[in-house]
């Protein structure tokens, strides 16, 4: 964290500086307990010169949220290369590293923080799960998926959610166990979607064509013959 920056700075780097100090102190307690002079104090400056570049504290919560969103949007970019479990397996531990780095800040966001229900919240909530969606089909190779198929997704990105949220409250279960829950939960889903329709069955075959028997999506199935014996 930046403390007792005296140097003048332009408009635009000021208020830079101000959002990564906000995120900052956002990760480790909930926005609504964090207040404008706490802000003002790790930035170095004054209370009134905070407001200078924010009208208020809902409005720099806010400008945190947009970096924070854009970063967390950011971590579902993976190369389409490889096989997909491995693929996922790799964009889940990175998604967990943002919920570690950003706890309280990404519990608010969710389950409600200073602005909540507004637009702008929900704007960059959707625009993070948008992200999401169109990275993992993409990855699948589905440039007009089918309905089954965008409901097993976009259930997958809520799951992912919640799981992370429940994880915060405690952490009692190993995040690395969670990682490669959720990448199975993924391959359950469309496993149970494929059971339905034909052609979830085709684009289950081609993807588990790639698969390699240590894998996460070959564990999983290991794991099911392991229960069922």
């Amino acid at each position: 964290m930046t403390t007792g920056v005296r140097r003048r700075m332009g408009v635009e780097e000021r208020r830079q500086q101000l959002i990564g100090v906000a995120l900052e102190l956002f990760s480790r307690r909930s926005p609504d307990e964090v207040s404008i002079d706490e802000i003002a104090s790790a930035a170095g400056i004054s209370r009134p010169l905070v407001y200078h570049y924010f009208p208020g504290k809902l409005s720099l919560y806010e400008a945190a949220l947009k970096r924070a969103a854009e970063d967390l949007a950011g971590r579902f970019v993976e190369p389409a290369e490889g096989p997909l479990g491995a693929r996922l397996l790799r964009v889940m531990a990175r998604f967990f590293d943002f919920v570690d780095e950003h706890g309280p800040g990404f519990s608010a966001l969710m389950r409600g923080g200073p602005a909540v229900g507004s637009s702008t919240t929900n704007a960059l909530i959707d625009s993070v799960r948008q992200a999401a969606y169109e990275q993992i089909i993409a990855h699948l190779r589905m440039p007009e998926p089918p309905a089954r198929l965008e409901l097993v997704v976009r259930s997958w990105i809520s799951l992912a959610e919640s799981t992370a949220l429940i994880w915060l409250d405690g952490r009692r279960i190993p995040r690395e166990e969670l990682q490669a829950q959720l990448v199975h939960d993924f391959a359950a889903l469309m496993a149970v979607s494929a059971a339905y329709d034909e052609e979830m069955g085709a684009l289950l075959r081609r993807v588990l064509e790639d698969e390699p028997g240590d894998g996460p999506f070959g564990d999983l199935v290991a794991r099911l013959i392991t229960l069922a014996s």
